[in-house]
């Protein structure tokens, strides 16, 4: 099976309770600066909203940005979703203040990469090039 024709779709969500969406926003128009297609879901998104969205969507990728504190649950509920729908072929990539501590078993969960507030918006856009699509 090849390489799906097309721009690279991403779903850019903000999920949980996390008031705060300028990151995602920004990342948003990045990757569509970029030349991928993404699909902002805005705040205030459920992990079941944003499987649904990115199922429908035929997405590549999910990008989730937190603040909030609550990424353990809310990673963990997407990718079990994900897996649930025999979608986990979708890579799942985050970003925010998530502690150095708390990366590695989120990657152990099936997390591709996380970002923390240092990154630029190019490495982001980097590594989604690299890696989505493109099995390592």
């Amino acid at each position: 099976m090849g390489v799906p024709a097309g721009p690279i779709r991403v779903v850019v969500a903000e999920p949980g309770l996390d008031g705060h969406d300028r990151g995602a926003k920004v990342i948003a128009r990045a990757l569509r600066d970029a030349g991928m297609e993404v699909i902002y879901t805005g705040l205030h998104q459920t992990p079941e909203q944003i499987v649904g969205t990115a199922i429908q969507e035929d997405a590549d990728a999910i990008g989730l940005s937190f603040l909030s504190g609550a990424h353990d649950t809310l990673f963990t509920a997407v990718i079990d979703l994900l897996k649930d729908r025999d979608a986990a072929d979708i890579l799942v990539f985050g970003d925010g203040t998530i502690p150095e501590a708390d990366i590695p078993p989120l990657k152990e969960k099936g997390v591709a990469e996380i970002f923390t507030s240092g990154a630029t918006t190019r490495s982001i856009v980097d590594w989604v090039r690299a890696n989505v699509r493109h099995p390592a």
